[in-house]
């Protein structure tokens, strides 16, 4: 038996894990889907002053709440700036870290840091009417999807030394998805050692598109 961490993107919520979960449980593993201050289950919690390390602090408090020793943690779009923030903290214990379609950043780094200008217009416009508040970009919309706290955008993720202990580490690459701010880490981990690099014919929602290769994928991790 392995146990899961499943953290989602920016606007979502653990419903993006619905099948991954149900799948992953099915075959015998425990599974964390984790709830993100003001996201999701969470969005009525919602306040300015979220920040990346709020996230952070939600996602270690479940992993402790539920017992786990060691485990895979995944994050995808978002969730790899805030699985990448859980390692500099719980790196020894995390026997894979996987990044599905998702943000890989460095030492230092926001999401800020890793978008561009488009993203950059539409974070800042979205102050005009909704301080705190960023909508989902333009051709994401979808009554599901709920506001994001600006603040986990800007940031940045601090190594300590732990992440360096990930046991193993995995990167998804969606190739059907445009235009897609991740080709950057495909770039970087599909010639770096250490990393198993993989790519999914499917949008930005890989785990709804190609629900059997990501979860061979998370079950290769075990």
């Amino acid at each position: 038996m392995t146990d899961y961490v499943l953290v989602h993107g920016a606007w979502g919520g653990g419903w993006a894990f619905d099948r991954l979960s149900a799948d992953l449980r099915a075959a015998g593993h425990r599974v964390v889907v984790a709830d993100l201050t003001g996201l999701g289950a969470r969005k009525d919690a919602f306040h300015p002053g979220i920040t990346l390390a709020t996230h952070v602090d939600d996602v270690v408090a479940q992993i402790e709440a539920a017992g786990f020793d060691r485990f895979v943690l995944a994050g995808h779009s978002y969730g790899g700036m805030v699985v990448t923030g859980v390692a500099t903290r719980l790196g020894a214990r995390i026997d894979a870290l996987v990044y599905i379609d998702a943000f890989l950043p460095g030492d230092g780094q926001s999401l800020w840091d890793l978008t561009g200008a488009f993203e950059h217009d539409h974070y800042i416009g979205s102050q005009k009417f909704s301080p705190g508040a960023v909508a989902p970009l333009p051709g994401l919309e979808a009554p599901i999807l709920t506001p994001h706290p600006l603040l986990t955008l800007l940031e940045a993720v601090r190594f300590t030394g732990e992440e360096a202990k990930v046991a193993r580490r995995v990167y998804i690459f969606a190739n059907a998805w445009e235009p897609t701010p991740f080709r950057q880490f495909r770039d970087r981990v599909s010639v770096e050692a250490g990393w198993d690099y993989h790519e999914a014919a499917a949008s930005h929602d890989v785990m709804g598109d190609q629900p059997e290769q990501t979860l061979a994928i998370l079950l290769g991790c075990a």
